[in-house]
């Protein structure tokens, strides 16, 4: 019997996603914007901006969620479904938004220019937002940890005395 060689695409990701955590994090800063977007809608584009773009967020928020969930998902898989998930994941959730859309051209409580604007400026608004926030190194992944903590110098211990706090011990 021949042993196969070793393929790393073929590996799979163990533990929590870091996508996961991401996607969380998008999440909160959709919702911080979402009062201020639909408030620019209401002023300029009536009821039917403020709809528009809710609507819009909306999609948006559905498109960063499923690519969240499909590369977690594809991760438990290989590191290639992965690749393809997030490839072919993207051309989907493209056709997705174009039906989105498409679906609500014509209705009465839609504004085009509202819609479009919001998905476009939400996205990439989000997306450079959240770049701010994302750890790039492979002791952090997914969102830089609040604290500034160095992997290369060891975490304050309890054990160890302190100057402030010096035993001394009996003569």
């Amino acid at each position: 019997m021949s042993q196969q060689p070793y393929n790393p695409l073929m590996e799979r990701i163990e533990g929590p996603a870091p996508v996961m955590e991401v996607m969380r994090d998008i999440l909160k800063r959709a919702a911080l914007i979402a009062p201020v977007f639909i408030g620019v809608g209401a002023v300029f584009w009536q009821t039917e901006g403020a709809a528009s773009v809710a609507y819009g967020l909306a999609i948006v928020v559905v498109n960063f969620v499923l690519a969240a969930m499909m590369l977690a998902y594809a991760g438990r898989i290989s590191l290639a479904m992965m690749g393809g998930a997030a490839l072919f994941g993207f051309l989907m959730r493209l056709a997705l938004i174009f039906l989105a859309v498409i679906v609500v051209q014509g209705a009465s409580w839609v504004e085009m220019l509202p819609l479009g604007l919001t998905l476009i400026i939400a996205h990439l608004g989000i997306l450079f937002w959240e770049m701010r926030y994302i750890s790039g190194t492979m002791a952090y992944p997914g969102i830089k940890p609040a604290k500034n903590l160095s992997i290369h110098e060891p975490a304050p211990s309890s054990d160890a005395p302190s100057p402030d706090n010096e035993h001394t011990g009996a003569a």
